[in-house]
């Protein structure tokens, strides 16, 4: 698979001297096309941090984020934005869409920001919006949608664009679970077919059955990795789990048959 991003010894500092945390510390990570990543961890673990950095809104105290050959952290802010428009999706707890425009217009407003308004990309915006189930919402205003159906038009907000990188910060916590399951599914199910690259940050273990890597962050760092099959499955039951420690996710709980992670380099 090739690497969409490449973080490297990524820090962010805040404070100096006996007051000094570092946020994040010392983080490396490779995270490839058409896969998606949960970042979970305790909150104050650095998942905000170390996300807002990837997304080129946060500049490190140190390190070089690398995405389309270009380093996000050495670029100007004005052309960071640019960038941004073109490479970076976003979708959020908070969904942000605009009240007075529909569902279709919401998702055109991303093509019109980044200079790709063009029939052939109202006509994928339309697409997007129908394989997400929306094809009788497309012209329902936000208020006259449900929160699934309004999370489902930031989703394809987020991918209109056709972004090297898809990040989504706990986009189903103001849902039930039923929908945040549907949410996440169709989420990672578009970041497979289009080949995008997707991190997806949430405290609800029971949807990484749906990711391809777990990323446990502690304390600014990563703890570990997770991808075998056995243990993303052991952590979508949180109740069987437990030789992964479960204290430091969030979680509490008894050990349990899951194979023993290897600690990340």
């Amino acid at each position: 698979m090739q690497v969409a991003l490449r973080a490297e010894q990524l820090v962010k500092t805040y404070g100096s001297g006996d007051s000094q945390v570092n946020a994040v510390d010392n983080v490396s990570v490779d995270l490839y096309q058409g896969e998606l990543v949960a970042l979970v961890g305790p909150s104050g673990s650095g998942k905000t941090t170390l996300l807002a950095m990837l997304a080129g809104l946060l500049r490190p105290t140190s390190g070089a984020i690398m995405i389309e050959d270009q380093d996000l952290t050495t670029m100007r802010e004005r052309d960071r934005a640019a960038f941004r428009k073109l490479h970076i999706g976003f979708a959020f707890q908070a969904n942000n869409l605009v009240p007075y425009l529909t569902a279709l217009e919401n998702v055109e407003l991303m093509l019109r920001l980044s200079g790709q308004r063009t029939p052939a990309g109202r006509e994928r915006a339309r697409e997007l919006l129908v394989r997400l189930g929306l094809e009788e919402r497309i012209h329902g205003l936000p208020r006259q949608l449900s929160g699934g159906q309004q999370q489902r038009v930031a989703i394809a907000r987020s991918l209109i664009s056709q972004p090297t990188l898809v990040l989504a910060d706990e986009p189903t916590a103001s849902l039930d679970s039923e929908r945040a399951f549907q949410v996440v599914q169709t989420f990672a199910q578009l970041v497979h077919e289009q080949n995008r690259a997707g991190i997806l940050v949430t405290h609800d273990l029971r949807l990484v059955e749906y990711v391809d890597r777990v990323i446990q962050m502690l304390d600014g760092r990563i703890e570990r990795i997770l991808e075998a099959q056995e243990d993303l499955s052991c952590l979508a039951n949180p109740e069987r789990c437990g030789r992964i420690p479960m204290g430091t996710l969030g979680f509490s709980g008894d050990d349990c048959p899951c194979s023993e992670p290897e600690p990340a380099a």
